[in-house]
């Protein structure tokens, strides 16, 4: 492997890294935001509060995001094979 073909795979692990962790990281933040400014109008300043909304939300995104996280690791695990092959 020349340094293009590393680099090549750094940044596709790179973007499968934020592909998998994305939608979970923005719904925390969506989440987290929301939560934030509802306790922030009532002046509920509970810290457990933000905790079980965000673990709901986070659940349900992953769920919902499996099937992508799977084809985007099926195809770096490819195209890691073929250049490991030598293709």
């Amino acid at each position: 492997m020349d340094p293009a073909d590393i680099l090549a795979l750094s940044r596709a692990a790179l973007i499968l890294l934020l592909t998998i962790a994305g939608p979970m990281l923005i719904a925390s933040l969506v989440i987290g935001v929301i939560i934030g400014l509802v306790q922030a109008l009532t002046q509920i300043q509970e810290m457990t509060l933000t905790f079980v909304p965000k673990l709901i939300v986070i659940g349900v995104v992953l769920l919902l995001s499996l099937p992508m996280i799977g084809s985007a690791l099926s195809a770096f695990m490819a195209e890691l094979s073929a250049r490991i092959i030598g293709r």
